[in-house]
């Protein structure tokens, strides 16, 4: 598959395109690569947002959606405008829940956003991240929640903040906070005017990694209890290996050898 170079940021994401798959060996089936970028108009200066995905069956690209809407609100349009400063998709990898996925966006000096695209419908669409004031900035990141919904994990100063998305009795989507932790009270922190950073989550289990002065910690949101992973390091992100499969291959019985002599 060849897919041209785009001129401006890049999210992507390689997804099993096999229905019922447990997910244990799909490097032995066809796959699907989403592939988001986001472009300068030249004539009006917006940013421009596309996607496009394989075909698990002919390893060709599909086109760019076309029906794009601001989180079921606005009109459709040939392509989704971004009323930002400088956006750009973050590194850590896109949340895919309910067959669509989730990237991160951050602009206007580090503001958090979401830009979602819908997997059955080809669709674009723009979340706003929770009202919050101040407004949320990075460090944030996007979790799979335990109970499948989308979550949004942020910090101010020393506190963790934890957010959910959910579907309420009306159809509409809505922001709820879940949970309030200090992390001062929570966590070893020697000094607590150096930055603490979350930096990545383990995929439904409701557990995230934050950095502090002292090192990178895992912390279960649901427990609260916490361990130290590793010394300080500066990273910004950090991706868990869940588990490994290795297929038994199957041993075939032979024939017993019988000699004469």
């Amino acid at each position: 598959m060849k897919l041209e170079a785009p001129v401006s940021y890049v999210g992507a994401a390689v997804l099993c395109a096999v229905r019922g798959c447990d997910h244990r060996a799909c490097h032995e089936g066809p796959f699907r690569v989403v592939v988001i970028n986001l472009d300068m108009n030249e004539d009006d200066g917006d940013c421009v947002a596309h996607a496009c995905v394989s075909s698990p069956v002919t390893n060709k690209w599909s086109e760019p959606c076309s029906d794009s809407h601001f989180d079921g609100w606005s009109k459709p349009c040939s392509a989704l405008h971004l009323v930002m400063t400088d956006p750009f998709i973050d590194s850590l990898p896109p949340v895919l829940i309910d067959n669509a996925l989730h990237f991160r966006l951050t602009y206007d000096d580090e503001r958090v956003g979401i830009l979602k695209y819908d997997l059955s419908s080809n669709c674009l669409s723009l979340i706003d991240a929770p009202l919050t004031r101040p407004a949320i900035f990075w460090p944030a990141i996007l979790m799979a929640m335990e109970d499948g919904s989308l979550g949004l994990a942020h910090l101010g100063g020393l506190t963790l903040y934890l957010w959910s998305r959910q579907m309420g009795s009306d159809g509409v989507a809505l922001w709820t906070r879940r949970k309030v932790i200090s992390l001062k009270e929570l966590l070893p922190i020697q000094n607590p005017k150096k930055r603490i950073s979350v930096i990545g989550s383990v995929e439904g289990h409701d557990i995230i990694f934050v950095t502090t002065d002292l090192g990178i910690y895992e912390i279960n949101l649901k427990t609260l209890r916490w361990k130290k992973l590793w010394k300080r390091e500066n990273f910004r992100s950090l991706i868990p290996y869940m588990s490994f499969y290795n297929r038994q291959e199957m041993v075939r019985p032979c024939k017993a050898l019988t000699t004469y002599g």
